[in-house]
């Protein structure tokens, strides 16, 4: 579908000041949930970082936290007073450690189903019928959105990069709270 044709059914989405949503910068976080990563070799992190940036998205918050419970929420929390969009990598799998679905999914005010929906479509080339480990969610909380996906950099690129991205400015204009006249 084009643009043109796209724009003949979709009007665009403005915020409170009246500023088309395209315009507005968005503020993102990216949360590493591991006990064995850095900063040094934090690639899924970086990744995440990375395509962010080239996408004209500024990343504000950086933090990796251990596979706790508690630990992912204060992260996340502190994310939620300066970013619209958060990205927690890692913590997502069967294993017993993996805590991070536990931790995000009793604060989100709104699911996404379609986001897990989609990654898991886009994942079963790369991975197969594997694709049915993943746990990747996303919704919503004071009107930010919040993605869990799982720590390989191939996940991470294809989440951000092919997901995240085109639609993060559509996701907001649709979340953010409205203000009553």
């Amino acid at each position: 579908m084009s643009h043109d044709q796209h724009e003949a059914g979709h009007h665009h989405h403005t915020n409170q000041a009246g500023t088309p949503t395209d315009r507005v910068p968005i503020r993102a976080a990216v949360i590493t949930v591991s006990t064995t990563r850095t900063r040094t070799d934090d690639r899924s992190g970086r990744t995440a970082t990375d395509l962010l940036a080239a996408a004209g998205i500024g990343v504000v918050f950086y933090r990796i936290v251990a596979d706790r419970e508690d630990a992912i929420q204060a992260a996340l929390q502190e994310a939620l007073t300066e970013a619209d969009c958060i990205i927690l990598n890692g913590g997502t799998g069967l294993t017993p450690d993996d805590c991070t679905i536990e931790a995000v999914k009793p604060l989100l005010e709104k699911e996404m189903p379609g986001f897990g929906e989609l990654f898991r479509q886009k994942s079963i080339a790369e991975v197969g019928t594997a694709v049915i480990l993943s746990r990747a969610t996303a919704g919503i909380i004071s009107g930010r959105a919040i993605f869990c996906i799982p720590g390989s950099t191939k996940a991470v690129r294809l989440a951000v990069e092919d997901i995240i991205i085109p639609e993060i400015r559509h996701i907001l204009a649709h979340a953010a709270p409205r203000r009553e006249s």
